[in-house]
């Protein structure tokens, strides 16, 4: 029993001593450099263009993007205040441009009289336009035909 027990308080000094200057590091966290990268720089706040020019088009079946703010939108599973504007009945009166009839097919291809779940975040295909510079180098090229206003 004493040999165990100086055995155990043997290995129990030697792990000590050997984590305690491991432990002792200056352990630099997961992502520290993150704020220095170039990925984070994230563009300032710009005005959205003021007229109601449609941006134009880049590629075959790009979504078209959004000519106003939608800051403070909410778009959440229960409201859609992009449909405020644009659904079907509401365009007729507002003016603004109507909902593709795409919205309203869903993954089985059949046609419903609400738009498909599938299309109803506007935002994850329709962004805001904004006229800034890039933050990176970019030198894609439109479509013949395409990008031209």
């Amino acid at each position: 029993m004493i040999k165990n027990t100086k055995a155990l308080v043997l290995v129990s000094l030697l792990l000590g001593g050997v984590c305690t200057p491991i432990l002792a590091q200056d352990v630099q966290p997961v992502g520290k450099d993150i704020a220095s990268s170039p990925e984070s720089i994230a563009p300032a706040f710009h005005n959205q263009p003021k007229e109601n020019e449609l941006a134009p088009l880049n590629y075959v079946n790009q979504p078209p993007m959004v000519p106003h703010s939608t800051k403070n939108y909410q778009v959440t599973k229960n409201t859609n205040q992009c449909l405020d504007c644009h659904s079907v009945q509401a365009s007729r009166t507002t003016g603004a441009t109507r909902i593709s009839p795409t919205h309203f097919v869903g993954r089985d291809g059949v046609v419903s009289g609400e738009v498909s779940p599938r299309r109803y975040f506007c935002v994850q295909c329709h962004v805001s336009q904004s006229d800034v510079a890039p933050i990176v180098p970019n030198e894609f090229k439109p479509l013949p035909g395409y990008g031209e206003k």
